[in-house]
């Protein structure tokens, strides 16, 4: 009996989300940009092949404001010492120019994705501090400078925090070699090579209360010193069982107490319980279908992130998801190897699902 009723109330919930497909909501055909135009950027995170193909005019419809979701970080655009590779930046900048977008640089400074030479020399032997800030205040000189006047903001540095709970920074290759120095540079080479960006600090699992108090410590610290920082990114990468209302609110009740400009800049909601740490696919993994219990939770999820996202709007200027449709995610392969995941507001058709209702259908 509890089990019936309990389906009776998800597949309720259903028809209620896909009736709205055919509301007034659906008639009007405006896009989360539209929905949102009197609250903040609606972004996306794009690649070359997405401004080119069908997802295009889903980009256009929907969002003002993207992000390159690999071709401007340091690994790809700066392979090699005296080697840039500017060809896909250049052409998502090209798409950015000609539609009128906004677009958020990502990023000058990580742990991930930094080819090995930033830290070594010729011998193999890693370089001096000296050398290594040269390094970075040479790579952001280049990048940031191209685009100068055309990226409206930077995460500048991305993850120094530790996940260890008695660790306070990251101990990278970064950290090892330069000390926590890094990331004050990082920000004044920034500022130095485009004055008028906007720059920002991002990390993820910020509504750990752990490490959100570990973040809010360092941003801190850096305004204290005058450090040229604007605002805090927060990349939620959550999921149906976290963070709770309770969760999200009090992470975005506590960032907005430090007086920056918050953007969420990496939004994705997996329809799978929360994982912290990379796997392989066992016998468990099997019930991978988009089903319409993980539709329906997702869809809730994604309704009260939005309603705290609108409670905030004082301070939130740019909501980004983290690629465009379930077509390609980057959790098809995290933290579960070649489990098929369903985190965005569009399926794999590109059509809209449940949750994409639910953000948009609020009472303007």
């Amino acid at each position: 009996m509890k089990n019936s009723i309990y389906f009776f109330s998800i597949l309720l919930l259903f028809c209620q989300c896909g009736s709205i497909k055919n509301s007034s909501f659906e008639q009007t055909n405006e896009g989360l940009k539209e929905f949102y135009k009197k609250y903040f950027n609606i972004g996306v995170a794009v690649s070359v092949s997405s401004v080119k193909n069908k997802n295009a005019n889903l980009i256009l419809h929907e969002f003002n404001s993207v992000t390159a979701e690999n071709a401007m970080k340091m690994g790809p655009i700066h392979p090699a010492e005296n080697m840039y590779n500017w060809k896909d930046a250049d052409t998502i900048m090209a798409f950015v120019k000609n539609n009128n977008l906004k677009i958020r640089g990502h990023n000058l400074c990580w742990h991930q994705q930094t080819p090995k030479w930033m830290f070594i020399d010729s011998l193999g032997k890693k370089v001096s501090k000296q050398i290594l800030l040269a390094r970075l205040k040479q790579h952001i000189f280049e990048v940031v400078g191209r685009y100068k006047g055309q990226v409206y903001a930077w995460d500048v540095v991305n993850e120094a925090i530790s996940d260890a709970p008695n660790e306070y920074l990251r101990n990278s290759e970064w950290y090892q070699i330069a000390g926590k120095e890094y990331i004050a540079k990082a920000f004044e080479y920034t500022h130095e090579a485009d004055p008028d960006a906007l720059l920002f600090y991002n990390d993820y699992n910020e509504i750990s209360a752990t490490k959100r108090a570990k973040i809010i410590k360092l941003i801190t610290q850096l305004k204290k010193e005058g450090v040229p920082i604007n605002g805090i990114g927060l990349q939620g990468h959550w999921a149906i069982n976290e963070p709770s209302y309770a969760q999200l609110d009090s992470t975005l009740s506590d960032f907005s107490k430090l007086g920056l400009m918050i953007q969420i800049t990496e939004l994705d909601i997996s329809v799978y319980p929360k994982e912290h740490a990379a796997r392989e696919r066992q016998n468990i993994d099997t019930a991978t279908t988009f089903s319409l219990e993980k539709e329906t939770k997702q869809a809730a999820v994604y309704k009260y992130c939005f309603e705290l996202f609108r409670k905030y709007k004082k301070y939130i200027n740019s909501v980004t998801f983290w690629n465009i449709s379930d077509e390609h995610s980057w959790l098809d392969n995290f933290p579960v190897k070649n489990r098929k995941d369903y985190p965005l507001l569009f399926d794999t058709n590109n059509n809209r699902k449940a949750a994409y209702w639910e953000v948009a259908k609020w009472e303007k």
